[in-house]
């Protein structure tokens, strides 16, 4: 158990948390900011169990489904976990947020911190890349959402959401990983096709083991979403119903 941590992954008294010792840790991942629901169970040294169904619009039906599989899969108990891992985008409003709420639910019922992770961050530490390169996912409406890397650990932007043909200039020819970049292959040209092209619990799961153990703040287990939710309420809706 993290002792002394918040739900934020923050210790509230502003200092960065203290390297903790994986011993007895078992952590939860899962991911829906992207089409692939993804779950994944760590013991803080290995993966031991994975979940990965691409569907976007199911996310809500096959999440829990896969929580139980992944946690049969390890021959362990939902009690048992200690922390809860959760990716917070950026992603399309919908899907996100039923990975957070789940992750929040989860947390309040076994008393045990959430922590996030940036959802581009899950990629990039899946692709192994050792210099510069770019994460891409698709984020509908003709755009991606996307950051650089310096290696598989270290981002050197923020998540950003762009049209593709506005960054043709400033990405041709840079390695690229993620859906986004396979998506517009003519403006990501140097797209590593044997790179993971949906997300992965297991690397999100392996990222916050990581970082758990050096000491790392994690996120708050909030949703980045960069832009307004597709379902806006009419600029001329009038109500219609008594008062």
């Amino acid at each position: 158990m993290l002792l002394g941590y918040g739900g934020d992954g923050s210790t509230g008294n502003g200092n960065h948390p203290p390297s903790r010792s994986l011993k007895d840790v078992l952590l939860l991942a899962l991911d829906t900011a992207t089409p692939a629901v993804t779950v994944a169970l760590h013991d803080g040294t290995r993966v031991l169990a994975e979940s990965r169904q691409v569907d976007a619009r199911r996310h809500g039906e096959l999440l829990l489904p896969a929580v139980d599989r992944v946690l049969a899969e390890a021959g362990q108990k939902l009690d048992a976990v200690s922390d809860i891992v959760v990716g917070v985008g950026p992603g399309p409003y919908t899907g996100l947020r039923v990975g957070l709420v789940t992750a929040a639910t989860f947390g309040a019922v076994l008393g045990v911190p959430v922590h996030g992770l940036c959802t581009l961050d899950g990629l990039a530490h899946a692709s192994g890349l050792t210099g510069p390169f770019v994460v891409a996912t698709d984020a509908r409406r003709k755009e991606v959402y996307w950051a650089r890397y310096a290696d598989a650990r270290t981002r050197l932007t923020d998540p950003a959401v762009d049209r593709p043909a506005d960054l043709a200039d400033q990405m041709a020819g840079v390695p690229a990983v993620g859906a986004g970049a396979v998506l517009y292959d003519t403006v990501f040209t140097g797209v590593r096709r044997e790179a993971p092209e949906h997300q992965s619990a297991g690397a999100l799961a392996d990222l916050a083991a990581l970082k758990l153990a050096a000491g790392e703040e994690l996120l708050p287990p909030q949703p980045l979403y960069l832009r307004r939710p597709d379902a806006q309420v009419p600029a001329n809706y009038k109500v219609v119903t008594p008062r």
